[in-house]
């Protein structure tokens, strides 16, 4: 057991869109990732996510409205919502998700990621 400091993995971060998993307990995996510029539309059939903001200001976007997000704040998307994150500046963001669940759903992109990095 030890304690995980977020700063020294954000700091391992160099790029966008590309999750890593920091932690694991009970089949969810903890991840973390910076974001900026727009995500795909997607859902997740049979699992809830949970975004939890580090830094800037998360826009989650639904059909039918879209939901700022700020630091120190969370949102939760259940299971068969689709949705669309948008950054329009870089944003620091923790995921808490079952580790079942696929990056973009069931959606293919160049920004799908199939297997995360664990740092």
């Amino acid at each position: 057991m030890t304690s995980i400091n977020l700063q020294s993995k954000f700091d391992m971060v160099h790029d966008h869109w590309k999750p890593r998993i920091i932690a694991e307990l009970n089949g969810q995996q903890v991840k973390l990732s910076k974001v900026k510029g727009v995500f795909v539309w997607h859902d997740h059939a049979n699992e809830d996510e949970l975004f939890f903001i580090i830094k800037g200001t998360l826009f989650m976007e639904f059909r039918s409205h879209t939901i700022e997000v700020k630091e120190g704040e969370m949102i939760l998307v259940p299971k068969g919502v689709e949705h669309r994150p948008v950054a329009r500046e870089e944003v620091w963001m923790l995921l808490f998700e079952p580790a079942s669940t696929k990056h973009t759903g069931d959606v293919q992109s160049s920004l799908t990621v199939d297997q995360f990095e664990k740092i």
